[in-house]
């Protein structure tokens, strides 16, 4: 297996990001639309939060998603300061991928955002990590 392999060559680089008045239906909206799992949440550049898609589904849950109108109005009610991880632990991109899963092993979370000169540059998944294991065989 490769050593010292920075996270840089795994991680999204081409990010979705929402600030904290976005709606969380819109927001739900881009999970669904972009097949994606987790949202940095950005002040300018800075980041200041991460969104999950099971963060906002635990919202509706009860609700039926065959009545999407009922699911935005419970999702609604809550504001996106109120439901996302505040100060999320970040990782440079020149952080080894051994200690992103590390990381990911000793923490109840699966992204990290990658921040370079306090500015959001990529995220990185427990998916990423698993992928990148499995073409090491």
């Amino acid at each position: 297996m490769k050593q010292r392999v920075p996270v840089s060559q795994i991680m999204a680089k081409a990010l979705i990001v929402v600030n904290p008045t976005k709606k969380i239906s819109e927001v739900n909206q881009l999970f669904n639309e972009y097949g994606i799992r987790h949202i940095p949440v950005v002040d300018g550049s800075k980041i200041i939060g991460v969104i999950s898609k099971n963060d906002v589904q635990k919202l509706g849950f009860g609700a039926s998603e065959s009545h999407p109108e009922t699911l935005n109005a419970i999702y609604d009610t809550f504001e996106l300061k109120d439901v996302m991880v505040k100060n999320p632990i970040t990782v440079t991109a020149e952080t080894n991928i051994k200690d992103v899963a590390e990381i990911f092993y000793n923490q109840s979370f699966h992204s990290l955002p990658v921040v370079d000169n306090d500015e959001i540059v990529g995220i990185v998944t427990t998916t990423d990590l698993v992928k990148y294991l499995l073409d090491q065989y």
